[in-house]
């Protein structure tokens, strides 16, 4: 069987219009691979909970009659030191967990100190 002349052309621009497609589709962001939506889903789900368990911290601190000088040690905390100062607290664990939750405590320690 023989083809035409321009067959081969055509399918040659085919290809490469699809691996450019391809390319740009990803590399743009207009496409994405399942496990990097599961990640983004994943990452959006977290903030979602940290910022609905937020109140909750922040009424643990409220009711506890030592938190002005809880907040004076925290704020005396450096920066990188104040998840772990907020979380020994006790105010970023959740009724009926058994450990305090980090994003929370990320989430709280902003909201209380600002």
């Amino acid at each position: 069987m023989a083809f035409p002349n321009w067959t081969k052309p055509a399918v040659f621009g085919v290809v490469v219009g699809a691996f450019c497609a391809t390319v740009l589709g990803f590399a743009t962001g207009f496409w994405m691979t399942t496990s990097k939506a599961e990640v983004m889903a994943n990452e959006q789900a977290d903030a979602a909970v940290s910022q609905a368990l937020l109140p909750i911290c922040v009424e643990l601190a409220s009711r506890d009659t030592a938190r002005s000088e809880k907040i004076e040690d925290i704020r005396d905390e450096p920066s990188y030191q104040r998840n772990e100062a907020i979380m020994d607290t006790g105010w970023t664990t959740m009724p009926g967990a058994e450990e305090a939750d980090r994003r929370v405590a990320s989430a709280c320690v902003e909201r209380l100190l600002n």
